[in-house]
């Protein structure tokens, strides 16, 4: 695992040749060729660099994304494009844990280790939580607060480790609790870590999750907590959900796996962001 890597990219021969030619302006295929590799290196590609890049218009260019949107090569969004569709449907848990299974595992397994003896943290909820939890090894006592009732069944195996399970509305697509109950409870802890999954990770615009109830219960853990520990693996880079949790000032940590793209690398470091790629 690495800590805060900015991976290094091998750009294709084709953008090598057109970077010496660049006076010359590109046939359609080959602008359509350079924008895929761009996405392909990046994660996403902006409107107005493509134009610069180019030298066509803004509307050229967007005339070229529309195009390869139709036949599915890229998903448009405001100005920009990425490769995958950047906004998230909530879908039933029992379906997510089965994506991305080994990414997840050594997310998590990096997360447990930063549980330390007598310490007490909050579990918020999402397949990557529940790995964490499986993956939690009690030495001494611990305490444990979660909203994930899957979390607690597996944490409630081992003898040293309290749990306080948060009451409320029973969220059934993902087998969490979410509501007022569950916010008031908060208010009564102080805890030294939160980890929390998301559904998506935009540097221009913070943590987002599919559920407005799941994000101002989020709201409220990060409020509970010292640190605020981010499990979420690269497919979460560069998508939003339907609420938004909370900036990129408000996290200290992501864990992440190692296909994240550079360009947000890069950009979780200017953030001030402590990133782990495992």
């Amino acid at each position: 695992m690495l800590h805060a890597v900015t991976g290094t990219l091998i750009n294709s021969k084709f953008d090598a040749n057109f970077e010496e030619n660049n006076s010359m302006t590109a046939s359609i295929a080959e602008r359509h060729q350079y924008i895929l590799n761009k996405l392909r290196e990046h994660g996403h590609v902006a409107v107005v660099d493509l134009s610069r890049d180019l030298k066509v218009s803004a509307v050229t260019i967007r005339k070229d994304l529309k195009y390869l949107e139709e036949r599915k090569l890229l998903f448009r969004t405001h100005g920009s494009a990425t490769p995958n569709n950047p906004y998230i449907n909530d879908r039933p848990v029992n379906e997510k844990e089965k994506i991305r299974v080994s990414q997840k595992q050594r997310i998590a397994r990096y997360g447990a280790g930063l549980v330390q003896p007598k310490d007490s943290i909050i579990l918020a909820s999402g397949t990557t939580v529940i790995e964490l939890a499986r993956q939690i090894k009690a030495d001494e006592q611990l305490t444990v607060v979660t909203a994930s009732l899957n979390a607690s069944l597996l944490l409630s195996r081992d003898p040293l480790i309290d749990i306080i399970q948060l009451g409320g509305l029973v969220r059934k697509s993902s087998s969490s609790i979410v509501g007022h109950y569950a916010e008031t409870l908060l208010g009564n802890f102080s805890c030294s870590k939160l980890f929390l999954g998301v559904d998506g990770i935009d540097p221009g615009y913070g943590f987002t999750t599919t559920n407005s109830m799941e994000a101002t219960l989020n709201q409220k853990m990060i409020k509970a907590a010292q640190r605020v520990i981010v499990l979420a693996d690269s497919t979460k880079f560069g998508r939003r959900g339907f609420s938004r949790i909370c900036s990129m000032d408000e996290v200290d940590m992501i864990i992440t796996d190692n296909e994240v793209p550079a360009s947000y690398v890069e950009n979780m470091e200017e953030s001030g962001i402590e990133l782990i790629i495992c």
